[in-house]
């Protein structure tokens, strides 16, 4: 460090007064905490040391010897204008113009305000520019006018959130912009043009439609015009900077417009999809039955699209608008799916190589939905995770100050709809949707700042709603006072059309005629739907691919390719120092593949796992503990003992020719299921797996299972092969953790939607992870939904020889090996699906020397599709049978049997009772008494096995 006397030339010959005396307070500062003074002071006083009246320990004149002695008033007169600025810049938002019709509640702005800090005008204006607003322009002269300057840049129809970004660098940076004179923008007379048609476009697209199709619900965006050329500009400006992909995930609101004027959606389309949707007059907005042809199809506001726009001879760009219905939010964490698996390379060994720069997210919120959704946070929270990063999402709340039917009161407890996003560091931008310029502005700095530090930013448009919530609403029922103001207040066509004209930019002859143009359009694209004779075959859809065309593809690998698989996953890295017992666990592996050897269900899986990656096949699998797994049968990802490094032995694996991403996902399950759903859906060819903790904890993502899984083929002809690994069976610790809620599965099962399955060996699993594997990319792919086991995961009933993974594959139904031998004299069929069934073979295992020609048992591995013909070939064999028994560990009124039931009796042969053995019907899934657990149990396994008990009834009630 220097070190400088007072007569030393250097920095310090410029500040002199007040300034030094502020130098002097800032250096006090930097001896107490560097980090507490600006970037540029902590480095002048590293490189020169204290300032030099400091040095010399006394208050006197700057180095030029100009004798203005320092005024303790006037620095504390300093330091009061620095809180000033400082409260500008994080409270300036509270008195900014970004209410357009002037709804909202008055504010405290009093921090505002020079008064609060005992500063008047002559105050200021005593203090120079710099010493206020350290990069005030030249055109500042002093105190007074930079805090008129600052409060125009943070007041104005565009303001900001920023100090609650922890980085510096960033917040400075922000903050730069902010000041920069950059905001407002100075348009071109040409772009000026072009955002009033931008604006025209949109309005007119939504007036026409309201007076062409009366009573229509379309969910308009009027109020909030302003988002489409915001949302364009967005586009643009990351079409500009290499990005390949632009993911947007919508609620309803406004969507048939950004589907026409940023997906570029045919007016035709959009106008057949009115003329020969069914009248919903009246139908409330979530009931309306949709186009119904063929596919079940979905309503028109929810349904995406995709663009492709060509940017050169080189590299297009595509925007994908995800279909969503309308539980508004659930889309966001599928769309951050989307952008993931579109950012990421998976065609090596390891993990997938991920660049941010290929692919972008902007998420389009509710302003009630943001701040009352939970989904919301929980994909925000993926903003830093290593298995879910995206990079930064720009976000936009479509803020129309309304929900439903009620205020911002009744919907959030914060002072914006946007404040949410504090939590998460992600900065702010509030804009005037009445000012179209400063919306292009935002829709730059966002941008910008995505760009720059690969981080998520919020763009909060406050607007209003023109009409109710769907145009058969009537709004001022509820709302008779803002609608007053709605119906007086100007379109912001209309104000910007205004400001153009009065500023010469264009003449009102040239704004009605750049209006008229709009509407040409419009009417133009009307007249050729009506004078269509047929319903358009758009909206007819596409007939399901035939079912019966599915072709088997052969999953079994030989022993030579699995033992040298085998070897190679038991291959650590030289000096890394696996966890002693673990070791051990992992070392019996080495011969379970030799004869008479055994191979477990988590050894299977991960065969099953290199196998796929040895055929070119990518794979994902998270889960909250999908490294190590729940039940520790999976540690796929080891930890070295010494110093915690990890490894993954099937990124080292010589035969894999894709990558292999695991990751432990956040405590969450509906943001995880739909980010893994989206990930699927965009990358078909991946093999994409969530594992649940616990098989009920998919409770917490019923609305992603129930909407987008289950029917997203037949709603919007959207393929995923998604596998879930849904830990379920009875052990006796209680309702929780016991079900998966299968029942639940099954119902929603229809139109061979997904696969269902509970299994029962190893080997099983093996074929079956196989087989779903080969579906990725093809018109059979489905999602495959798995009771993984618990305590059959070390049953050595459970484990497989390498034979049953070398021959053979996926069987549907497995039948009882010993039984049936005498097909004449069996007069009981026991139908069973997962844990019961190996229940069930020990017991006859310890009953062995007993006669059992009486009876027969074959075990549905899988439920749905339901195996009708493979079901009805064991019963044909058994010409004596008298019944068949359909044995269950879950409730009566939970598990398979109200699914099977209808089904078995379908194909029973004539004559033949169907009966239930299990737990009689019950609110809660399972006792929390192991020994009432463990009786029920013995009595369903003694009731299936003892002869006498044909034709009579269980009892377990109490």
């Amino acid at each position: 460090m220097k070190t400088l006397d007072s007569k030393a030339v250097g920095p310090w010959q410029k500040y002199h007064g007040p300034n030094l005396g502020y130098i002097q307070d800032q250096y006090e500062k930097f001896l107490q905490d560097p980090q507490s003074v600006e970037p540029g002071y902590r480095e002048l006083f590293a490189s020169w040391g204290p300032p030099p009246a400091l040095e010399n320990n006394e208050k006197k004149a700057d180095s030029q010897g100009q004798g203005v002695g320092l005024d303790p008033q006037l620095l504390k007169k300093s330091v009061a204008a620095g809180k000033l600025v400082w409260n500008i810049r994080t409270y300036g938002h509270l008195a900014a113009v970004i209410d357009p019709i002037g709804i909202g509640g008055e504010t405290d702005t009093r921090l505002l305000q020079p008064e609060s800090y005992q500063l008047s005008q002559a105050d200021l204006a005593a203090l120079p520019a710099e010493i206020v607003w350290e990069e005030a322009p030249g055109d500042v002269k002093n105190g007074w006018d930079a805090i008129q300057r600052l409060l125009k840049l943070y007041t104005g129809t565009i303001a900001y959130e920023f100090s609650h970004i922890h980085d510096e660098e960033e917040r400075k940076w922000l903050n730069q912009q902010a000041e920069s004179g950059r905001f407002p923008l100075n348009l071109s007379v040409e772009e000026r043009k072009e955002l009033l048609k931008k604006l025209l476009e949109a309005e007119q697209f939504e007036e026409f439609l309201h007076r062409t199709f009366v009573g229509a619900k379309r969910f308009s965006v009027e109020g909030n015009e302003a988002l489409v050329p915001l949302l364009d500009e967005i586009v643009q400006q990351l079409a500009e900077v290499e990005v390949n992909s632009i993911l947007v995930g919508m609620a309803h609101r406004g969507r048939l417009n950004v589907l026409a004027h940023i997906l570029g959606k045919d007016y035709t389309k959009i106008f057949s999809e009115f003329m020969h949707s069914p009248n919903k007059h009246l139908v409330p907005s979530e009931g309306s039955m949709g186009m119904n042809y063929g596919w079940t199809g979905d309503v028109k506001y929810h349904l995406g699209a995709d663009r492709y726009m060509k940017k050169n001879e080189a590299r297009e760009v595509r925007i994908t608008l995800a279909n969503n219905p309308s539980h508004l939010e659930y889309v966001n964490p599928v769309v951050e799916g989307y952008t993931r698996a579109a950012q990421e390379t998976r065609s090596e060994a390891g993990y997938p190589k991920q660049d941010v720069n290929k692919a972008v997210s902007i998420q389009i919120h509710g302003d009630s939905a943001f701040p009352g959704e939970g989904i919301v946070p929980e994909t925000l929270n993926f903003n830093k995770l290593p298995g879910f990063r995206t990079g930064g999402t720009i976000h936009i709340i479509v803020n129309n100050r309304i929900g439903f039917t009620t205020e911002g009161k009744d919907s959030r407890s914060t002072h914006y709809a946007s404040d949410l996003a504090k939590g998460y560091e992600i900065p702010i931008i509030h804009v005037n949707a009445d000012d179209p310029e400063a919306c292009i502005a935002a829709a730059r700095l966002a941008s910008d700042y995505r760009n720059k530090f690969k981080k998520s930013i919020l763009i909060d448009l406050v607007g209003y709603r023109k009409y109710g919530h769907n145009e058969t609403d009537d709004p001022e029922t509820t709302q008779p006072l803002i609608y007053q103001k709605v119906k007086n207040h100007p379109t912001v066509s209309t104000l910007y059309m205004k400001k153009l004209v009065d500023s010469q930019v264009l003449s009102q002859a040239q704004a009605d005629e750049l209006k008229n143009a709009v509407v040409e359009v419009l009417k133009a694209a009307y007249e050729t739907v009506k004078s269509k004779d047929s319903v358009d075959s758009v909206l007819l859809g596409i007939n399901p691919s035939d079912e019966n065309s599915k072709k088997e593809t052969a999953t079994n690998v030989s022993a030579e390719q699995l033992r040298a698989i085998n070897r190679e996953l038991l291959q650590w890295p030289e000096g890394f120092t696996v966890y002693p017992k673990l070791q051990r666990i992992l070392e019996r592996r080495s011969n379970a593949l030799d004869e008479g050897g055994k191979v477990d269900w988590g050894h299977a899986e991960t065969l099953a796992f290199a196998t796929i990656l040895s055929d070119g096949k990518p794979i994902r699998i998270t889960g909250q503990d999908a490294e190590r797994a729940t039940f520790a049968h999976r540690n796929l990802v080891l930890h070295d003992a010494a110093n915690g490094d990890t490894f993954c032995p099937l990124h080292r694996l010589p035969q894999a020719k894709a990558s292999f991403a695991i990751h432990n996902s956040p405590l969450t399950e509906a943001a995880v299921v739909g980010f893994e759903y989206g990930y699927n859906v965009y990358s078909p060819e991946t093999m994409v797996i969530w594992e649940a903790q616990y098989g009920d904890f998919t409770n917490c993502a019923q609305v992603i299972i129930d909407q987008f899984i289950s029917a997203g083929r037949s709603k919007w002809r959207q393929k995923s092969s998604l596998v879930m690994l849904l830990p379920h069976g009875y052990e006796g610790n209680g309702p929780e953790h016991s079900s998966a809620r299968l029942e639940r599965f099954l119902q929603l099962s229809g139109e061979d939607n997904w696969t269902v399955a509970n299994l029962t060996s190893a080997a099983q699993y093996f074929h079956l992870l196989r087989k779903q594997a080969s579906l990725t990319e093809t018109d059979d792919a489905r999602p495959l939904v798995l009771m993984a086991p618990k305590s059959l995961i070390r049953n050595p009933r459970v484990a497989s020889p390498v034979s049953a993974f070398s021959e053979g594959g996926f069987q549907k139904v497995l039948e009882q090996p010993g039984l049936g031998q005498s097909p004449k004299k069996v007069e009981r069929l026991v139908l069973c699906s997962g844990k019961v069934a190996i229940d069930l073979d020990e017991a006859l295992d310890k009953q062995k020397g007993e006669d059992h020609s009486w009876i027969h048992i074959a075990r549905v591995e899988q439920l749905y599709p339901f195996p009708k013909e493979e079901i009805s070939r064991i019963m044909q064999k058994f010409p004596n049978l008298k019944e068949i028994l359909w044995v269950q560990e879950e409730p009566q009124n939970m598990g398979s049997w109200s699914f099977m039931e209808p089904r078995i009796r379908e194909i029973a042969p004539s004559g033949v009772e169907v009966r239930y053995n299990g737990r009689p019907e019950r609110s809660s899934p399972a006792t929390g008494y192991q020994d009432v657990h463990a009786y029920e149990q013995q009595t369903i396994i003694s009731f299936a096995l003892n002869r006498k008990t044909i034709n009579q009834q269980i009892s377990l009630g109490r």
